[in-house]
Parts: structure tokens; sequence; C-alpha cells
């Protein structure tokens, strides 16, 4: 008995020890590993209401008509310039020849009256020379009248002579300026100068370009999404037809707290992690900061000054550009999010002890 007990008092000095150090050390190292994580906690930002954005384009007609093929399917990657869908063409045709022959008619038109105008001129010149000569009449005829070698009904029939040519003259003289106002007062300029010319050209390139914007096209890459568009259906100017989602420019737009942003700038890296991705990361840089919350761009936006009140802490849109990167799975736009703000800043007073690297001023705003 007395030997055991000997033996047991040795092993149960050491065992003593051993739970004196971790009463010791644990409390110690959880400590500094709280120091540590409270040190550096503040360099990083994160948020999991992200989600991946695209430029989404609503196809719409230019003029009004009824769609007579189709040529694209729901999901369907397209190029920029590839034809979408066609409106009927045949009105337009029409329209397109009717101001052909307006444009032509037009022309005949200037043409007619270039020539009345020539010849007006001529006529104004032929009754000048009549009023001339009546007027050198009516006074050789005066001057016998005054030595009584003459009647005075020939001197009557001078004066009226006189009165009948002034009058033709005027009557020319206005045929004259009728011409050249059919001219746009400018007889001897080409068609092109004048002003009825340019509207009839000018209608003649609406309606031709009103015959291109039958064929719908795509503006920029991209994949077609949701529609239904058939052929038969009658779209109005600018009634949507079909949405289109670009491909060629994705980013992220995450919505931080506004209390997680205090040191959050334009410029500082990030990193995303998509939902449809386990274990895959994207470098990212923060690309800009919205001027206002959500809630301000809000259709009916709160109005915290009526009624009770309750504060919320409300969400800032950040925008995140991606990095290109090889071989990266697709992206879609609307998928899940997570982001990770590497902000540069930490709680810097002491972090030299924890092997920390040293605090860093935010990047500016660009």
């Amino acid at each position: 008995m007395t030997a055991t007990t000997e033996t047991a008092a040795p092993a149960a000095a050491p065992r003593k020890r051993a739970n004196t150090l971790l009463w010791i050390v644990g409390p110690a190292l959880v400590l500094g590993l709280a120091g540590y994580f409270y040190l550096t906690g503040g360099r990083y930002v994160d948020t999991d209401n992200a989600y991946v954005q695209a430029d989404q384009i609503t196809i719409a007609p230019q003029i009004g008509g009824r769609v007579s093929e189709v040529l694209v399917r729901e999901n369907q990657p397209v190029k920029a310039g590839d034809l979408l869908f066609r409106l009927d063409q045949e009105p337009l045709q029409i329209a397109v020849q009717r101001l052909e022959a307006q444009l032509e008619s037009v022309r005949s038109m200037l043409d007619g009256a270039r020539n009345g105008y020539r010849g007006a001129e001529a006529d104004l010149r032929s009754a000048e020379s009549d009023l001339q000569h009546a007027q050198q009449q009516f006074a050789r005829v005066q001057d016998l009248r005054t030595r009584g070698l003459v009647a005075q009904q020939a001197l009557d029939d001078a004066a009226n002579a006189v009165a009948s040519a002034r009058g033709k003259r005027d009557s020319n003289s206005a045929a004259v300026a009728k011409a050249q106002n059919l001219l746009g007062g400018l007889p001897g300029a080409n068609n092109e100068s004048l002003p009825g010319y340019k509207l009839a050209l000018a209608q003649l390139a609406q309606a031709r370009l009103d015959l291109s914007h039958a064929e719908v096209r795509a503006p920029v890459d991209g994949v077609i999404g949701k529609t239904d568009l058939q052929a038969g259906e009658f779209l109005s100017v600018g009634q949507p037809a079909m949405p289109l989602v670009a491909t060629g420019n994705l980013w992220v737009e995450a919505n931080f707290k506004e209390t997680d942003l205090t040191n959050v700038s334009v410029g500082q890296s990030a990193e995303v992690a998509i939902d449809t991705y386990p274990g895959r990361h994207w470098k990212a840089r923060v690309a800009s900061i919205s001027p206002a919350s959500g809630a301000e761009f809000a259709v009916l936006p709160a109005q915290n000054a009526t009624g009770n009140w309750v504060k919320i802490v409300q969400r800032i849109p950040v925008r995140l550009l991606l990095e290109p990167e090889n071989g990266a799975p697709q992206l879609r736009a609307g998928m899940s999010a997570e982001v990770q703000i590497d902000t540069g800043r930490e709680r810097a007073r002491y972090s030299h002890f924890f092997g920390a690297a040293p605090a860093q001023e935010p990047v500016a705003s660009r």
C-alpha cells in the first residue's frame, strides 16, 4: 500500500504542472488571437448581397410595321450586326418609289421654271422695247399736234399705245418675278441648291432610311433574352420586341452596408466568389461607388420626416470590375456573388507586435 502511494505521487506532479501551464498558456493564446483579429479585422469588408451585372439592351423597331420574319430564338448568342427580325418591306418600298417619282417631278418642274424664266425675261425685253418706241411715237405726235399738223385723235391714239405698252411691260415683269420665285430666287443655281429640290431629296432619304430600318440588327455582341416574338405581329415605333444581354461588359454590383464603407474607395482590390462556381475566385477592383443609397433611387423613396421613424442601416451600391482571366467559366447576369474588398486599412497601433503589415493609406478616388 505504501509503495503504491509513493509511485502515484511522482506521476501526479507532472500532470499538475501541465495543467498549470495549460491554464496560463491557453488564456494568453486566446487573448493573443483576439488581439490579432482586433488589430487586423478592419482591413477587409465583405458582403454576400452582390450580383453579376451586364448591359441589357431592349431591342425595338425605329419604324412601325408587321413582322415578316424572325431569325433568332430565345437564349441564342448573336454578334453585332446580325439580323434579328425583319418588318414587312413592301409599304416602305412603295413609299421610296413614290418619292423617287416625286423627285423627278420636282426636277422637271424646276427645269420648266428655269425655261419659263428665260422666256419671261425675253418677253420683258420685248415689252420694254415696245414701250420705248411708243413713248418716242407719242412725243413726235405731241409735237405735231402742237403745231396743228395732226388731229387730236392721233395724239390720243399715241397716248393709248404708250399706256398699253407700259401695261404689257409690267405684266412681263411680274412673270419674271414669278418664275424667279419658283426657282427660290436663284434662277442661275443648280437644282441641288434649291429649297424645293432639297425638300424632295430629304423626303426620299427618309423613306430609304425607313426601308433600311425594316431590318432590325443586333447593336452589340450578346445573347437574346426571353422573347416570344412571332411573324405576323404588328410592332409600333419603339415597342419592345426582345431583350439583348451584352456579353462584352460584365461587372459585379455589391450592396454594402453604409457602416462598411468607411475606408472603401475607388481603385481598391477585391476578391469575388460566385455561388455557381464554388471554390473559384475572381480578382476585381472597385470601379465606382454610388452617390446615393439604393432607397434614394426607388420609385417611392422613404419619407423619414413623417410618421413613426425607425432607423435602418442603408445599402450603398459599389461597382466592381472583374479582371480578365483566361479559361474562366462563363458568368451570367444575375448570378449571386460574395465580395471581399481589401481596404488596406488596419488598426495599426501595436499591430507590428503580431507581424501584421503596416497600415496603408486608402487609394485615392478617381
